[in-house]
């Protein structure tokens, strides 16, 4: 629809596209625009700043005079060309911003809202990983808390790079130690909590759990004076690890198809012995047999089963002579073969998966990490001791275990001390507890060696330490 404009001209529009008032009508219309914005400025900085309760904040309030007569004349990068300030990441550097904090802070010139803000420095964030959105939870030095929001895994290292160095607290699960690698390398410090230590911190209990309330719990738990954390393994340590992984995977692999086709035999009369070894004696026998009820098609299928079985046991074969290697160019790992029941795969194992020994205050801690420990239900001053844990690195307590039963099957051909102990201490308990009491002292010994660098002395005798002389 046309309009008839002041200077005589019709048009559509709001301006006459005619003449030079459309320059000036738009120019008194960018200035009022400014105007305003300066005015919502100086009441949020006014708000923010409040010199008469505070009197060292005297230098704050010039500096924000400062900033805003910059942004009144349009040498403020936020006023020039009569570009809007854009809510809320138009921040203004301040020190001190915050009176009772020594942290920099950032002043807000203006927001969607209209209101200012303080925003101090993050010094604590808590991560809750996934596979493709991250949530980040960020606290400053007085626990407000600061940005919560969730990053997609491509943009995470680059939300972290662009921040100061921090704490960055991860639960210890899949990928943690991938990325606790990647933000050491950006300055930050990182720390990994045990999932079942950081649960007890989230609002809802059990009972709620998103991914937002996770991250707000992994950041409260990281700023407990008396948190235990995690530490995070080297890309050297997780290469051994997967070596482990691999084999244990294709062993048990192994195992349920010595079951599979041990079970096909039963179903037509065919009974096989006990044990693995006594499976491979008999189980090409038992096929040759032609008294049995298999027909053509169903001794294929079991050959087949049978040509598997052999291409697994030449890969745990493979697995173990990479393992024997790495034993043989480390020397923590030479080390801790030297202990009586500990063979290669334990000894490779300890050493990567434990790294640093020095971490763990003594021997019991180390041991109660891998759960060779009892369980404690003690209450109104009286000890009661339940069952072992069972808690921590299920694949480095099993091969305690087995180094264990090797230790006491051959016990009773040594002299040494330790050997002693434990021919008496199985006569005294019997078979299994003995089993777990010297896979505990195994625990113990191996922490001694990898944190204080000795060797194992199977003769070895504590010495108490001497009480200090009253004076």
């Amino acid at each position: 629809m046309k309009r008839t404009f002041a200077c005589g001209h019709s048009g559509k529009g709001k301006y006459c596209h005619a003449c030079d008032a459309t320059e000036k009508a738009k120019e008194e219309e960018r200035l009022a625009r400014q105007e305003k914005r300066l005015s919502k400025a100086e009441a949020a900085a006014s708000d923010l700043i409040d010199l008469s309760c505070v009197d060292h904040l005297a230098s704050v309030q010039r500096e924000a005079r400062l900033v805003l007569t910059k942004v009144r004349d349009g040498t403020h990068p936020c006023a020039l060309k009569g570009k809007p300030i854009r809510s809320s990441n138009e921040l203004v550097r301040t020190f001190p911003i915050s009176w009772h904090s020594d942290m920099p802070g950032w002043l807000v010139l203006d927001n969607s809202s209209g209101k200012g803000k303080v925003m101090d420095k993050i010094t604590r964030i808590g991560v809750d990983l996934a596979k493709n959105i991250i949530q980040v939870h960020g606290v400053d030095s007085m626990e407000r808390v600061v940005v919560r929001k969730a990053i997609s895994r491509q943009k995470f290292l680059e939300w972290f790079a662009n921040l100061e160095p921090c704490l960055v607290a991860m639960e210890a699960c899949s990928a943690a130690h991938y990325w606790g690698r990647k933000l050491r390398a950006l300055g930050h410090e990182v720390r990994l909590i045990a999932p079942q230590l950081a649960a007890p911190y989230r609002k809802g209990g059990k009972h709620v759990k998103n991914d937002r309330l996770d991250a707000e719990a992994i950041c409260e738990a990281a700023g407990r004076p008396h948190m235990r954390f995690v530490a995070v393994k080297t890309a050297e340590q997780q290469n051994v690890l997967l070596l482990h992984r691999m084999r244990d995977g294709f062993v048990e692999e192994r195992t349920a198809l010595v079951n599979r086709l041990r079970g096909e035999l039963v179903e037509f009369g065919v009974f096989l012995p006990q044990g693995i070894n006594a499976f491979r004696a008999h189980f090409v026998e038992a096929l040759e047999d032609g008294a049995t009820e298999l027909n053509g098609v169903a001794r294929t299928a079991l050959l087949r089963g049978w040509e598997h079985l052999q291409g697994l046991d030449q890969q745990i074969a493979w697995c173990d002579a990479q393992v024997a290697t790495h034993v043989k160019h480390d020397s923590n790992a030479q080390r801790v073969m030297a202990v009586i029941g500990i063979g290669p795969l334990t000894a490779s194992a300890t050493v990567a998966t434990v790294g640093d020994a020095r971490l763990f205050k003594n021997g019991r801690q180390f041991a109660a990490w891998i759960g060779t420990v009892p369980k404690q239900k003690s209450s109104g001053g009286k000890t009661h001791l339940g069952r072992i844990t069972k808690q921590g690195n299920t694949y480095l307590r099993t091969l305690l275990f087995q180094g264990a039963r090797s230790a006491v099957t051959s016990a009773h051909r040594r002299t040494d001390r330790l050997s002693r102990w434990i021919v008496q201490l199985q006569a005294r308990v019997g078979w299994y507890r003995t089993l777990v009491a010297v896979a505990n002292k195994h625990a113990r010994i191996l922490w001694a060696i990898l944190a204080k660098g000795e060797r194992f002395d199977p003769s070895y005798v504590s010495t108490p330490s001497t009480p200090a002389q009253p004076r």
